[in-house]
């Protein structure tokens, strides 16, 4: 079953029960809009398309239904010698600071409620698609995430053929995991963020290391993919920038500025030939009536 999201909102919309984000606790059900706009990139023009967000009191088993559909974007056939990704991004988390959100990282966090209906939501909207690998962080926030999406193939049959990639895991904060930002230092946080690898924590990751590996797992899976073909990659916030800021001429010093949403889908096509890289969108977020998630310290 195939509906628009406007009409998968309209059947969730008439319930009493709100879901409250396990991660942050929103205090009203108004309406939330988060517009995005058009960005002009100097390799070529990436379309970032509407996303509403709304809170709202649904009954989220309608996104159990493995049957349903989200629409979005339109996306041109994949071109002679290309292969296409999609970049998804896990759900919320819980975050193990509690109230007082820390970073992260690698550490193997557990969606929240919301997260998990987030991803429920992605798979959704990647029903559409017949996609030859579905590729995953080891961590479970992102095989959760995978697992869902493989649920709605129709051209894929079972857990097994998730392949994990140990270069897609979340970026390594190493000494900075269970410290809130302000216990680390926005001035020290700033100077990480544009690649001052003098202040890398003590056993963890920069940039450059994090980029590096990530893209050579991008390149695996790539092998894995038949020209014409398209795959999919559930990781994390950092390791999809990498691969966006590859695509999009980013520079390592600024990629921490790229907005990736969680749970959303960015899409890329490889041409095999020449190497050129297009991004039809993204950090898109297909509207499934949910509540926006709380995206703090990773």
């Amino acid at each position: 079953m195939k509906l628009a999201s406007s009409s998968l909102f309209s059947l969730l919309v008439n319930t009493s029960k709100p879901l409250v984000s396990s991660a942050y606790a929103a205090s009203s059900l108004n309406t939330a809009f988060s517009r995005t706009s058009f960005l002009v990139n100097r390799r070529q023009q990436i379309h970032m398309p509407t996303t509403r967000l709304f809170s709202t009191g649904l009954d989220t088993s309608i996104l159990d239904d493995i049957s349903i559909t989200l629409e979005g974007p339109e996306l041109p056939p994949i071109a002679a010698g290309s292969k296409r990704l999609f970049l998804v991004r896990h759900g919320e988390v819980i975050n193990p600071g509690g109230d007082k959100p820390v970073y992260y990282g690698c550490q193997d966090v557990k969606l929240s409620p919301l997260g998990e209906l987030e991803a429920k939501a992605a798979g959704a909207y990647l029903k559409q698609f017949n996609l030859q690998t579905i590729a995953s962080s080891p961590l479970t926030r992102a095989k959760f995430g995978a697992k869902e999406i493989l649920l709605r193939q129709d051209n894929l049959m079972n857990e097994q053929e998730i392949q994990p990639f140990e270069g897609f895991t979340e970026m390594d904060r190493g000494a900075w995991c269970g410290l809130t930002i302000d216990e680390i230092g926005k001035d020290m946080m700033a100077r990480f963020d544009k690649c001052d690898e003098s202040v890398t924590p003590e056993g963890g990751e920069n940039y450059p290391g994090l980029k590096q590996r990530v893209l050579a797992a991008r390149d695996e899976l790539l092998a894995l993919t038949d020209e014409g073909n398209a795959s999919a990659v559930v990781s994390h916030l950092q390791v999809t920038r990498s691969m966006l800021s590859d695509a999009m001429d980013v520079s390592v010093t600024d990629m921490s500025t790229l907005k990736v949403a969680t749970a959303s889908a960015s899409v890329v096509d490889y041409d095999t030939a020449t190497g050129t890289q297009t991004v039809h969108f993204q950090s898109f977020k297909p509207e499934a009536g949910l509540q926006k998630s709380f995206d703090g310290a990773n």
